[in-house]
Parts: structure tokens; C-alpha cells; sequence
């Protein structure tokens, strides 16, 4: 029988239980307990408009009634393509509502990646943004898609907003041309309609909720199959673990993280409603707008990544608003600089959490406690409820003790059931239902866990993951290139950025410029490599296999570490990326 220790287990913060019970319930009962509780509560701000948790539940039901008669059923798969808006979170719900899968997708993704992800899940309908009409138009024949639900931002804009922003769409040559035609059907229209019938859909705590995509070990983009539990549970655990004393339709929370991305989706949204708070959604990384929300709307929760941080503490005249209604931070994505921490710390008064998770288990596995002891460079303690433990990363069949590196493993009720339509995988990372994370760490003495490297070669830049066999695949397919290596590079602004370095056929050549601009065409802007350098040659390994980390490992040793100037001549180029 398995004995493990759990050192971490006496720096819980007092009043956080050693257990924890989960109630047996589904994602769209959050809404309907909030609604109920806190009809008259503010649910959404977004722009101006304001939707009380009343009028988001009749949204919700209206939309789940019409997907419904649309032929939408339990199990099948319904993606957003959104920004962060209100018919992300009514599309989310409403189609969760009627044991509809979720496939949350990235607004930036090019047809291509479109097309694998929307074709790798079986989509039968998608519910997009009416800009990115034309991308989905074109890989719409090659997919089972048989409906097309499109919205603008300006369905839920307040009067006059929406007529400017029309006028402006307009003006821009952007609006106009979608041909609501066959299959293709206007958001508003859902919401207009009166007929309210559902039948009775049970759900199970066990059904599938939403399928993340996430490159696993291979990076080759697969759905983490994420349960009703899975949700639920890690919602439970992050509000049971840091939110001691917490009162439901008190908080305020920013949500400028992307609700396609899994901390976005649970950590923002699904946590957001089942505290009954206000979510004050931005529809784009604009750390203006960010700003701006901070002073006029006050939230008591800020959630964000390195980048977010970093912006808003460096805001030109950020000393003259003020910021002490936030009273907790959670940063995960990458480490945050300790200059940065005490900065923002010392303008809000609130302890920023640095916390780790995955797409594969629903948010959050690991934070630092909230008053307790921190460490610096920690990713913190397994959050409650959470087991981990280093092994081997050769073999996986040796536990190693404190201080030794090795592959960090999971294990909790959040941890995913598998990836989507690939047992093969999915036997390689779930072995006796422990979650093998492919992150290289080691955990101290006081089962505080730091992570070192990634046994997988994943890029996060800004808080997104790029696997970077993606981006060599793409690049290969160039008629001039021969070979290709993708890395991540320390980054102050991003935490890392994608660099590709290539070899040329004999005979060709080619410009960094034209290679980027060929990734642009097939990559979500993210996954462009903000770099390229060409090269006679890459480190290959006896069978001709590309060494990716001793490239890494030779090129950092060439170069001198980033200084802050750096940050200050990139920080224009990343709020407008």
C-alpha cells in the first residue's frame, strides 16, 4: 500500500480542513443557485452593460432551449470561438445546461488549427464572433459543423455604444458581409425567442463538461476530457483553500484572462459565479482598459499572469489610482519577478498567491497559502485535497526524496478523465490515477514544491502554452527550409519567447521576416516566432532526432541575461501584440 508523506499539510492556513466534501452537483448549478440566492446581483459587467444574475439565468435558459431545438444533445460538442464577452459565458452555460460538451477555442486561431481542433472534437456547432465569420466560412465544408451561431460585440453593448460601434465596424468595411444564410443563425435571435420548453436533461457530476485543448506530452493539440466533478471539485478546493471567510455576492473580479484557457474558464468564470461576485469582463489584453476597470468598478480579486502584473505596476501614473480594494492576487503561468511582487504587494496591500496547474487538471494543483508561510520561487503546496510527489523522470518507478529533481506527479479529484479519442496517450499519463505532469520539479523539506524544467519541451509566452513540434511542422512545410528546431528563450516581459532556428536547403535562402510571415498565416500570433536564426546545423542525437534542450542549453550559455531596459523597450510591443 502507498504511503505518502504530506510535509505541507502543517502550513495549511489555520481554518483551512484537512478534507474536503464535494457536493454532488454540475457546473450550471452555480447559476442557478446565485440566481436564486442573488437575483439582483450584478453577474456581468462588460463595457457599461450590466446583467444582473437574474437576466443571465433567463439568457442561459432561453439559448439552452433554442440549442436544444436546434438538435443539439447531451454529449455533443458545442465550441466558442468568443472573446471575453457575455455570450461566452450564456453560450458556456446554456450549452453545459443541456449536457452539451464545451470546446473552448482560442479567437485567434488560424483555419488550420481551426481545423484540427473543431475536426479532432467532432464540433457539430459553433458559436463565433461575427469578425471571424470568414475564417470559420472557409474550413465550415471540411468540418461537421451544422450550425453557425454568430454574435458581435456590439449585441451586448449599452445605448449609444453599440450604435457607435456598429457605425465604426462599418466605417472599417467589417460588418455587412456575413450571409445569414442556411445553418448560419444570429445570436440575437436566440435570445428573442419566447418558447421556453425544455425537457428534463439529467446531468451527472460524471458527464463530461468541456473538452480542453492542450498539447499533453507529444504537443500535438488534444481535448483534456474535464468532468462536471473535475470542475466542481477544483472550484471547491481553490475557494475552500484561499478564500476563508469569503461571503457569496460579495466579491468583484477582473476577468482579462481568456475564458477559453482553463484558468480563465474556472479560476475566473465558474468560481466567479458560484461566489455569486460581479465579473467584470475585457474583451482584449488593453492594460488601459484594465486599468481603468480597477479604478471605476473596485474588484476585490485581481487574477493574472506575470505579463498583467508587470504592466499594470509599471502603468504610467498607476501611484495616483488607487488600488487597495483588491485584496488577493493569484499569478500562475510562469514565475513572477520578486521586484514585481513587492511592487504590486506594496500598492494594493494584498498578498499576491503564485500558484501551478494544467489544462488536464481543470486549474489549479499547487499555490502558496494566502497567510501563511511563502516562498519565493515556490509554486507553493499541493492545494487541498491535491497529492503530488517527484519520480524518477527516467524510469517513473522511484519516488525521489526532498531536494532531488525528478517529474512532478498529481493526484485529485481534479485531474482529467483523459484526452479525447487517444488511449494510447492517455494510458502514458495517467498510471494508477496518478496524473504524470511532464514538468521536472523538486519539493523541499516543508513539501513545497519548485518547478525547475519541462521534461516536455512546452513554451509559455505570456501565459499561453506553445508546443513547439506545432511550430516546426509548420515551418518544415516551407519549400526552403530543410530542418528546424523551435525553443523558448527567456523573455522579462512574456516569461519566455518562441525562437525557430533553421536549416536551409542547399542553394536557398530566405529572411527571418518571410519565414515569420509564413507562420502567420497558419499560427495563431502567439505561436509566431517572435525570432528566427538560421543555422549550418542543429544538435541531433545518434538517430538524427533534433535535440531541442541541448540547443536550448547552448544558446543561453552564449548569451548575457536580459536586462530591465528590455522590459521597457518591449512593453509597447506586447500591449499591442
Amino acid at each position: 500500500m502507498e504511503t505518502l508523506q504530506r510535509p505541507w499539510l502543517r502550513f495549511y492556513d489555520e481554518g483551512v480542513p484537512r478534507t474536503l466534501r464535494y457536493d454532488p452537483v454540475t457546473i450550471p448549478d452555480f447559476l442557478r443557485t446565485s440566481a436564486r440566492r442573488f437575483p439582483h446581483h450584478e453577474a456581468l459587467v462588460f463595457l457599461g452593460r450590466r446583467i444582473t444574475y437574474a437576466q443571465l439565468q433567463r439568457m442561459v435558459e432561453r439559448v439552452a432551449c433554442e440549442l436544444y431545438q436546434l438538435g443539439v444533445r447531451k454529449g455533443d460538442r458545442v465550441a466558442i470561438m468568443l472573446p471575453n464577452c457575455p455570450q461566452t459565458v450564456i453560450a458556456y452555460y446554456a450549452a453545459l445546461s443541456i449536457g452539451a460538451v464545451a470546446v473552448l477555442t482560442n479567437p485567434l486561431y488560424t483555419e488550420r488549427e481551426l481545423e484540427h481542433q473543431w475536426g479532432e472534437a467532432g464540433t457539430e456547432m459553433a458559436v463565433v464572433l461575427d469578425m471571424l465569420w470568414p475564417r470559420v466560412a472557409t474550413v465550415r465544408a471540411r468540418l461537421p459543423l451544422k450550425h453557425v451561431i454568430v454574435t458581435g460585440i456590439q449585441d451586448f453593448l449599452p445605448f449609444p455604444k453599440n450604435v457607435l460601434f456598429s457605425l465604426r465596424l462599418r466605417r472599417q468595411g467589417k460588418r455587412g458581409c456575413i450571409p445569414y444564410g442556411e445553418g448560419v443563425i444570429p445570436f440575437r435571435a436566440l435570445l428573442a425567442c419566447r418558447d421556453d420548453y425544455l425537457p428534463s436533461i439529467p446531468l451527472s457530476p460524471d458527464d463530461l463538461a468541456c473538452l480542453q485543448f492542450t498539447g499533453g506530452t507529444t504537443g500535438l493539440p488534444k481535448g483534456a476530457m474535464l468532468t462536471h466533478r473535475n470542475l466542481v471539485a477544483n472550484v471547491y478546493q481553490i475557494r475552500t483553500f484561499l478564500m476563508q471567510g469569503h461571503t457569496e455576492g460579495q466579491d468583484r473580479v477582473v476577468g482579462i484572462l481568456p475564458l477559453f484557457h482553463v484558468y480563465g474558464m474556472n479560476g475566473v468564470m465558474n468560481l466567479g459565479i458560484h461566489l455569486a461576485a460581479t465579473i467584470v469582463l475585457l474583451p482584449r489584453l488593453d492594460i488601459k482598459m484594465l486599468v481603468e476597470a480597477i479604478r471605476d468598478e473596485r474588484p476585490t480579486f485581481f487574477l493574472g499572469v506575470p505579463p498583467l502584473f508587470v504592466a499594470v505596476d509599471r502603468y504610467p501614473g498607476i501611484e495616483r489610482i488607487d488600488l487597495t480594494c483588491i485584496k488577493g492576487c493569484f499569478s500562475g503561468g510562469a514565475p513572477l519577478p520578486v521586484e514585481v511582487i513587492h511592487s504590486f504587494e506594496a500598492k494594493t496591500g494584498a498578498r499576491i498567491m503564485e500558484a501551478y496547474g494544467l489544462s488536464e487538471t481543470s486549474s489549479v494543483t499547487h499555490v502558496n497559502p494566502r497567510r501563511g508561510l511563502r516562498k519565493y520561487g515556490s509554486v507553493g503546496v499541493p492545494i487541498l485535497g491535491t497529492d503530488a510527489k517527484i519520480m524518477d523522470a527516467e524510469t517513473g518507478t522511484r519516488e525521489l526524496p526532498p531536494g532531488e529533481v525528478g517529474e512532478l506527479w498529481i493526484k485529485g479529484p481534479q485531474v482529467m478523465l483523459g484526452y479525447w479519442n487517444h488511449p494510447e496517450e492517455t494510458a502514458q499519463v495517467l498510471v494508477d490515477g496518478w496524473l504524470r505532469t511532464g514538468d521536472l520539479a523538486r519539493m523541499d523539506e516543508d513539501g513545497y514544491f519548485y518547478i525547475v524544467d519541462r521534461k516536455k519541451d512546452l513554451i509559455v509566452t505570456g501565459g499561453l502554452n506553445v508546443y513547439p513540434r506545432e511550430v516546426e511542422d509548420v515551418l518544415r512545410q516551407h519549400p526552403k527550409v530543410h530542418e528546424v528546431a523551435v525553443i523558448g528563450l527567456p523573455d522579462v516581459l512574456r516569461g519566455e519567447k518562441v525562437a525557430a532556428y533553421v536549416v536551409l536547403k542547399p542553394g536557398e535562402q530566405a529572411t527571418a521576416a518571410e519565414l515569420r510571415e509564413y507562420c502567420r498565416a497558419q499560427l495563431a500570433p502567439y505561436k509566431v516566432p517572435r525570432a528566427v536564426y538560421f543555422r549550418e546545423s542543429l544538435p541531433l542525437s545518434p538517430a538524427g532526432k533534433v535535440l531541442r534542450r541541448v540547443l536550448r542549453e547552448e544558446v543561453l550559455a552564449q548569451q548575457q541575461a536580459v536586462s530591465l531596459k528590455d522590459l521597457d523597450d518591449t512593453m509597447g510591443r506586447f500591449l499591442t501584440a
